[in-house]
């Protein structure tokens, strides 16, 4: 099955997530098919924080990619930052 998901980036207690996705069996920082964007929760003011590639996201969930809770909420967030 394939899922949409974080990855985890970063150095130690600076997280930097990536949005990708990846077939369920990899692990979660491992190999992955495509890169829909990236998820900051430490941006600082000014800085973009978060970013998806909405296309890809609709294209994949077409095709039956599972998002996970979270990228689900992340998502829900740029689609409201972008229409206010």
């Amino acid at each position: 099955m394939v899922v949409i998901r974080l990855s985890r980036g970063g150095s130690k207690s600076r997280p930097f997530y990536n949005i990708v996705v990846a077939d369920k069996r990899v692990r979660r920082d491992g190999r992955f098919i495509e890169r829909l964007g990236f998820y900051n929760p430490t941006a600082k003011e000014g800085e973009e924080g978060l970013r998806i590639a909405q296309d890809r996201l609709t294209y994949w969930k077409g095709v039956g990619a599972q998002p996970s809770p979270t990228v689900e909420r992340l998502a829900q967030q740029a689609i409201a930052k972008a229409a206010a």
